[in-house]
């Protein structure tokens, strides 16, 4: 009686079981999923409130703190990716008002600067062409001129490939009033980062690049100096998911401690360094590859991100056509820029699991390919 209600016939396609190809993903994210991660992504559900869900939330908890080296309280991870933590930062640590400075070298700074002013705070752009990276000189000039509450600034900028040098720039903050914000989601596990030591208030990242896992997990800590900043607001952050408050009252961050856990798992038995040391060896290798086929790469050596290369793409060719080569013929994915780099770069990801020496060979097999057999206009 109740199906001759339906006007709707369910979708043949659903009524088929999923069929999904093997590709080898080498494009700035997200990277392949390890089995050990996708078995722990099959288990039974628990619930939210389960002792087993609570012991699993202070073991990510704690990698996430040995992942960012830090002994911050507020260390979580939040339902959603490394975009959703860039919100939170924000949404939390900004007021009507507030002054915030936002270092932009690519599509990263841009999105910040965007949600900053759409929170009503005063934005003010420190801005360097793509595949470029600021100076601790670039940064004290914006901080003397516009006096701000919050500097923004991207570790990894995927769009470019640009590895943004930290090392004195909290302590640089501080000496002028001002939280340093970071964004982590393309660096971390790949490349070398000190939360405590380095002096960052807010850290965060994502888990579909080094971490290896399906993309909505994303670690995120705030310094001390940070959580007052949140305890002083005059107003409550503008959305309840990303209430910081509520949400470090779920995880226990202030008092003791108490899916993702699996994703910081691969960087506790190999160690971060022996982590960074690989990622930095096998972008060595893509790059020199690179090189030895003719290619130039877009990025300057001293500022290279380990975790993924920017190529431009060669005079003649459509990038599009080079993407779509290595995908149908080699199985292969690789990106186009993204944001200021659309139509001038390749970006090519090693990325966790993914960074190996015999990934390298293969795309670098794979590019001599198409740039054989795609079409090359001559004009």
């Amino acid at each position: 009686m109740a199906t001759s209600l339906l006007r709707v016939a369910p979708p043949e396609e659903l009524l088929r079981p999923l069929a999904v190809p093997e590709r080898l993903l080498l494009g700035p994210g997200p990277s392949n999923v390890p089995r050990r991660i996708q078995a722990a992504g099959g288990r039974q559900l628990l619930g939210h409130m389960h002792p087993e869900v609570l012991q699993v939330m202070d073991e990510i908890k704690a990698g996430i703190q040995y992942a960012f080296q830090t002994r911050n309280r507020l260390t979580l991870a939040i339902s959603g990716t490394g975009h959703c933590a860039m919100e939170a930062a924000l949404f939390n640590l900004l007021e009507q008002g507030d002054t915030v400075l936002v270092a932009i070298n690519g599509i990263w700074g841009q999105r910040a600067a965007e949600i900053a002013r759409r929170l009503g705070a005063n934005v003010y752009e420190l801005l360097k062409p793509p595949g470029k990276y600021f100076t601790l000189q670039d940064i004290e000039q914006g901080l003397v001129q516009h006096k701000p509450l919050v500097l923004f600034i991207t570790h990894g900028e995927s769009s470019s490939g640009v590895l943004q040098p930290l090392e004195g720039l909290g302590k640089l903050c501080h000496r002028h009033g001002c939280l340093l914000l970071v964004d982590a989601v393309a660096s971390l596990g790949g490349a070398p980062i000190f939360m405590d030591q380095q002096e960052i208030d807010v850290l965060y990242s994502g888990s579909q690049k080094v971490l290896n896992a399906p993309p909505g997990s994303a670690p995120i800590s705030f310094s001390e100096r940070a959580r007052e900043k949140l305890l002083r607001r005059k107003t409550k952050p503008p959305s309840f998911y990303l209430d910081m408050g509520l949400l470090a009252n779920y995880w226990g961050c202030d008092g003791e401690p108490r899916s993702s856990r699996d994703l910081l798992c691969p960087l506790c038995p190999q160690g971060l360094e022996s982590s960074w040391e690989r990622h930095r060896a096998n972008c060595t290798q893509l790059c020199q590859g690179l090189l030895d086929m003719g290619l130039q790469l877009f990025v300057e050596e001293e500022a290279r991100l380990p975790t993924i290369t920017t190529v431009k793409v060669p005079e003649g060719y459509n990038w599009k056509d080079i993407t779509a080569f290595l995908m149908d013929n080699h199985d292969i994915e690789i990106a186009g820029g993204l944001g200021p780099t659309v139509g001038k770069v390749l970006r090519i990801g090693l990325m966790g699991c993914n960074s190996t020496s015999g990934n390298v060979e293969r795309v670098l097999g794979a590019l001599q390919d198409a740039l054989k057999r795609c079409h090359r206009s001559r004009l």
